[in-house]
């Protein structure tokens, strides 16, 4: 049988790959791990209990309670659709992946969470957009462009309504306080 762990801060694929060696250290054989969700075979409660520390040793929480399942889904998706560039109806998209209504949903996300999904995920493209503008030399509209904004003043104004300042300010500042994707609050 097999026994799905749901994992809170996954955010990227260094996650997936250090929870894996870790595991994998404790002899557990993985069947596919993503974003958030590792398959393993079904185990004893000793190995259960050292998979858990495993966890916790790495900065990452093992998600019991299912409204903290739903909104570490959440997240996944948003990050997903954030890394491979997804432009479709976000609402329409949680609710499909989640086989749930989205105002529901919404809701939920909204009381755990202290904010809207919609302002979460923009929070998320503007951490991404502090990224490129660190590490790349993409100027503002294929910056703009790569975050599925229709323009780059759009971009250039939600930038500063969030970090207090310009996206050229913030460049030129060196001074940068990107936050990690599972930081954001």
């Amino acid at each position: 049988m097999r026994k799905h762990l749901y994992i809170k801060n996954m955010v990227c694929d260094r996650c997936k790959s250090t929870l894996k060696n870790e595991i994998e250290k404790l002899g557990v054989h993985i069947y596919s791990i993503e974003l958030g969700e590792i398959l393993i075979d079904e185990v004893e409660d000793t190995v259960l209990t050292q998979i858990e520390n495993a966890i916790k040793k790495n900065g990452f929480e093992l998600v019991k309670e299912e409204s903290d399942l739903l909104i570490e889904q959440i997240k996944a998706i948003l990050i997903e659709r954030l890394e491979k560039g997804v432009d479709a109806n976000l609402s329409e998209e949680i609710a499909l992946k989640l086989h749930k209504d989205y105002s529901w949903v919404s809701k939920l996300f909204s009381k755990k969470m202290g904010m809207t999904i919609e302002k979460f995920y923009i929070n998320l493209k503007i951490e991404k957009a502090k990224e490129y503008l660190q590490l790349s030399d993409l100027n503002f509209s294929e910056i703009a462009y790569g975050l599925n904004y229709k323009s780059s003043s759009h971009l250039a104004k939600q930038f500063k309504s969030i970090t207090g300042m310009s996206m050229s300010e913030y460049k030129n500042s060196k001074q940068w306080n990107r936050k990690n994707f599972d930081k954001i609050i």
